[in-house]
């Protein structure tokens, strides 16, 4: 069986010249690493959309999944708001993060440090209908915290 691996087409917008091209930083990683295209701090509570210097096109099928680097989240309290971002197959303008600080101190970002790790993932559109009632399941209509933590 042969399969075809998806490609990531990019566009190094004029302030992304010069950096690091998106890159898996270990053989298993699930992750592409993105850049900051811009020096900047961010102070505790302070959130910042910081554009990477990149535009893409994702394979339909696909989307980018942007989500927290782990070290940034441990060390520094760094998140991302609306984690994770989704990046849809038809968007062509530039990726951008949208940083948190969540630490109690201030962290500064040099232009080219990773910020933030693009996973692409495949989605599945659906149909939708319109049904008087849903299937019986034994959880029902138990929401948050209704299945215990054990």
């Amino acid at each position: 069986m042969t399969t075809t691996q998806p490609i990531l087409k990019l566009q190094i917008l004029p302030h992304g010249e010069g950096l690091q091209l998106p890159f898996y930083a270990t053989p298993g990683s699930a992750g592409l690493d993105l850049p900051a295209a811009e020096s900047f701090s961010l102070e505790p509570g302070q959130r910042a959309i910081v554009g990477t210097g990149l535009a893409m096109a994702i394979p339909i099928g696909f989307e980018g999944q942007v989500r927290p680097r782990s070290g940034l989240a441990f060390k520094h309290g760094i998140s991302i708001v609306n984690a994770p971002g989704t990046i849809d197959a038809d968007y062509r303008g530039e990726v951008k993060v949208l940083l948190v600080n969540l630490g109690e101190n201030s962290v500064a970002f040099e232009r080219g440090e990773r910020i933030a790790q693009l996973v692409i993932a495949p989605v599945v559109q659906v149909g939708v209908s319109v049904v008087s009632s849903l299937e019986e399941t034994s959880r029902g209509g138990g929401g948050f915290g209704s299945t215990g933590v054990s």
